[in-house]
């Protein structure tokens, strides 16, 4: 999921129903996620401006719980 939306938001896709569908089974999966999958979907969801507020609300959970586990480029996209 992760690596998928990513992929959309780097061509630049503007796909709302695909992007609410990965916003909910993400916020499903988060948990799941390595560091990098968490920075890879905060950042999708930053850069196509969509918003998904449960999904971040999950991400910044799951932050929180591993954020010591963050390398310095996954902690610089998830805070951009």
């Amino acid at each position: 999921l992760a690596n998928t939306s990513w992929a959309f938001a780097t061509l630049g896709v503007r796909a709302p129903q695909l992007f609410e569908a990965i916003a909910r089974e993400s916020e499903q999966r988060v948990s799941s996620f390595n560091t990098q999958n968490l920075a890879n979907t905060a950042w999708t969801f930053a850069t196509l401006g969509t918003r998904a507020p449960q999904l971040v609300a999950a991400i910044v959970r799951e932050n929180e719980q591993c954020i010591g586990s963050f390398k310095s480029q996954g902690l610089a996209n998830t805070a951009w």
